[in-house]
């Protein structure tokens, strides 16, 4: 599989950005990445979510925050990609009284728009990302712009935060994330600073390690230090007493997990990324590559007709939700290269549930 990577990556220079970069549909995992980036927000076994509304202080919400936003981040298996969404491509689903919306916004540059409300629990979170992959000689970093709003509507908080950066190492092969990640809630003044790094070219101490601290942002006082491992546990240590405690399980985030089902495929909207990319995924798990092959190429075709055609009447591309023109609005900045379409699809009708 190195071997054969490496090859697709013969003729880019270091420094290329990898945006446009198009794969043979053998290095594809039957998905989209729009998908891939709604699962960080449904797909779970031990809900961290209720748990950061149900916790009683603010602090031991905050700390819950900071749990919940390491679960998001997870890495794909290494030597495969999902499918680039195209523009107006939209994934919507529901588990229990959670209700996701995701849309792709814009295609050049990929962003991708996150609308989620919790009735119950009384919980929201909008998120916007713009990845930016560039190829770096033997490993491709990918630089998710874009941040990220939890608000728990009962406390009258709102969390902001960003994301790590993405990163594939050739040799030896393995996916990580590293940066700086910042939490902070202007209406408590805590904040947290977290730091993931990997190892060295050979070595693998310190993969998949995540670390940082707790502090009142007015003070500057730290009030908990956090380390552990992304991929595994992840514990909180008070600086006052010096009490250790596991905020984040991964064993218990990640079991029994479920795959979201199309309850009816009649109902569903043409944009969902189940209908647009069915045959590419369909061909792909039959190993059929010639048809895989031929099927994204037509979706990218009409990707780029529908596009040309746009450009041509200056027409600008719509919303199929309004929330996501704002988000992409207040969390982007590039709410300039859209409008909002008059007919607004209810949000309480998703095309897949859990």
């Amino acid at each position: 599989m190195h071997e054969t990577t490496s090859n697709l990556f013969r003729n880019v220079r270091p420094g290329t950005d990898l945006t446009s970069f198009q794969l043979p549909p053998q290095f594809n995992v039957p998905k989209s990445q729009l998908q891939f980036f709604g699962e960080s927000a449904y797909l779970f076994g031990k809900d961290l979510l209720h748990q950061c509304n149900n916790a009683g202080s603010s602090l031991e919400r905050f700390i819950s925050v900071v749990a919940w936003s390491i679960s998001t981040t997870r890495a794909p298996a290494f030597g495969v990609v999902p499918y680039n969404p195209v523009l107006g491509e939209t994934h919507h689903v529901s588990r229990g009284s959670l209700n996701v919306l995701l849309e792709q916004v814009s295609h050049h540059p990929p962003v991708s728009a996150l609308h989620a409300t919790d009735e119950k629990e009384n919980i929201e979170f909008i998120w916007c990302q713009h990845p930016v992959p560039k190829f770096h000689g033997t490993r491709v970093e990918a630089e998710v712009l874009g941040k990220r709003q939890l608000k728990l509507l009962n406390h009258g908080e709102t969390y902001m935060m960003n994301s790590p950066k993405l990163i594939v190492k050739f040799l030896p092969p393995r996916i990580d994330w590293i940066g700086d990640v910042n939490i902070c809630c202007q209406e408590t003044g805590l904040e947290a600073e977290l730091c993931y790094t990997t190892s060295s070219i050979f070595g693998s101490r310190g993969l998949h390690s995540v670390k940082g601290k707790i502090y009142q942002s007015s003070s500057m006082k730290t009030l908990y230090e956090v380390e552990g491992h992304w991929n595994s546990t992840v514990k909180v240590k008070d600086i006052n007493n010096g009490e250790e405690t596991i905020i984040y399980d991964a064993k218990e985030v990640f079991s029994e997990l479920k795959t979201p089902v199309v309850e009816n495929l009649q109902r569903i909207w043409p944009t969902e990324s189940a209908a647009v990319w069915s045959e590419v995924s369909n061909s792909i798990l039959s190993k059929n590559w010639s048809k895989a092959r031929d099927e994204k190429s037509s979706v990218e075709d009409n990707q780029r007709k529908a596009r040309q055609r746009k450009e041509l009447e200056k027409e600008k591309p719509g919303f199929r939700s309004f929330s996501l023109y704002l988000i992409a609005k207040k969390m982007i900045g590039i709410a300039h290269l859209f409008k909002r379409e008059s007919r607004q699809p209810p949000l309480l009708s998703p095309s897949s549930v859990l």
